[in-house]
């Protein structure tokens, strides 16, 4: 009987543990650990803040849903992986072995990497629950005394969907609570152009962004980078195309929620055994989403290691969707089943992209097929279905995590809600 262990149980992991056991039932064990004892539903944090949700209402306690499932669950925190002996080792001093390892921690959130950036600093965040949670104490301080909000996200960032959704459900707040003006907004982005994503633009993103934003008076800075920020000022170098400093911005803010760099988390991103790793600590694997050198490890999610999809003046990554996610899940699945057979690895995961960015009061989907352009679809469209839909697929997938049940959760959710274009 072989030890499959999945390390981290977000969006990525618990699928994957799910998609796992179903392929090799009982004749193998299947073992998660993460250092938390809940699923947290992510692509909701930008609503935690104004209170559209609650911290509680995102969470999902594992341990009964991988008891149901016959899935071995550890609640500890990782601290070293180490591929060479085929074990990680955790917080507590125990040590957990493995015959097939998958990697599904997410990223480690890099607020060290700008001068006061962060929880511990003068921004908030939405990229965690319990993140979101300290912004919600910090809109309501806000809302007592008004004044200029910043959102964007800082140079090497990778994940800006969350950014053009959490500046337009405040401006949506702001004007529910008949305060918007009183509020100047400013969307602050390393990305060249509004709508650029990390993707290069999907369709017409740019043009529907910027319309959007034109359309609640938000000011942008693009092509920024963050210098530092104290407490109520921003410091932003504003490039050119060519890199070339063009100016500098003094921006006062009151709230302000500035999207991080990732990097790899810290049990991975320290080790010292090559070919693991890349220099930011993101998983390398190959087109079956197994690591060349250590062929007992696979990775899905954030924590994979993908080149940003064009050069810009500053540093942007590119974006993990949940679509994309899904198919490295699946193939992984495939993948270490064949294994198990005696068989090569031959699934390949489809790496489309697919958000839904929420609004407040609309949306805005894209779909990229692939996700790295040349494409063979590239569409977007904006209305309000977007942020019903969004509602809708929340409701979903959560009633799916606390099930236990393994299905492709974004194709299902494409079919049922888009019902545009469909994906082989």
């Amino acid at each position: 009987m072989a030890k499959i262990v999945v390390l981290g149980a977000g969006i990525g992991g618990v699928p994957m543990a799910y998609e796992m056991k179903e392929m090799v039932n009982n004749d193998h064990e299947v073992v998660v650990i993460s250092d938390s004892p809940t699923f947290h539903f992510v692509p909701s944090n930008p609503w935690v803040p104004p209170k559209w949700r609650t911290p509680e209402e995102l969470k999902i306690e594992l341990a009964p849903v991988f008891e149901k499932k016959g899935i071995t669950f550890i609640q500890k925190a990782a601290t070293q992986v180490d591929p060479e002996n085929n074990k990680i080792e955790l917080a507590d001093g125990s040590a957990v072995e493995y015959d097939y390892l998958i990697i599904a921690t997410g990223p480690r959130l890099a607020f060290d990497e700008v001068e006061g950036l962060g929880p511990e600093g003068y921004t908030t965040s939405v990229c965690h629950v319990d993140h979101a949670a300290l912004a919600a104490g910090d809109w309501e301080k806000f809302m007592e005394n008004p004044g200029p909000i910043i959102v964007g996200a800082v140079q090497g960032a990778s994940c800006f969907g969350p950014a053009y959704e959490y500046l337009m459900i405040l401006e949506a707040e702001l004007r529910k609570r008949k305060v918007r003006d009183q509020v100047p907004m400013t969307f602050v982005t390393s990305e060249p152009y509004i709508g650029h994503l990390g993707l290069g633009g999907v369709g017409d993103t740019k043009g529907l962004m910027e319309s959007a934003l034109r359309d609640k008076t938000i000011k942008w800075v693009t092509n920024a980078k963050v210098n530092k920020i104290t407490e109520g000022m921003m410091y932003v170098t504003e490039v050119d195309d060519e890199g070339a400093e063009k100016k500098k911005h003094e921006l006062p803010f009151k709230h302000s929620m500035m999207l991080p760099a990732f990097t790899g988390i810290d049990a991975v991103r320290h080790i010292k055994a090559e070919g693991l790793i890349n220099p930011r600590g993101f998983i390398i694997v190959d087109e079956h989403q197994r690591n060349p050198t250590f062929k007992n490890i696979y990775s899905v999610g954030v924590c994979v290691a993908l080149p940003p999809v064009e050069k810009t003046p500053v540093p942007v990554g590119t974006p993990k969707t949940g679509y994309m996610i899904e198919s490295m899940v699946t193939a992984t699945a495939h993948n270490i089943a064949d294994e198990l057979a005696g068989k090569e690895p031959h699934e390949k995961p489809s790496l489309n992209a697919l958000c839904l960015a929420d609004m407040g009061d609309s949306g805005i989907a894209f779909l990229a097929v692939p996700q790295i352009p040349p494409r063979n679809t590239t569409w977007a469209q904006q209305g309000k279905w977007v942020h019903l839909a969004k509602i809708g697929f929340e409701k979903y997938f959560m009633r799916k995590i606390r099930k236990g049940i393994s299905e492709p959760y974004y194709e299902k959710m494409i079919l049922k809600f888009m019902g545009v274009v469909r994906l082989k």
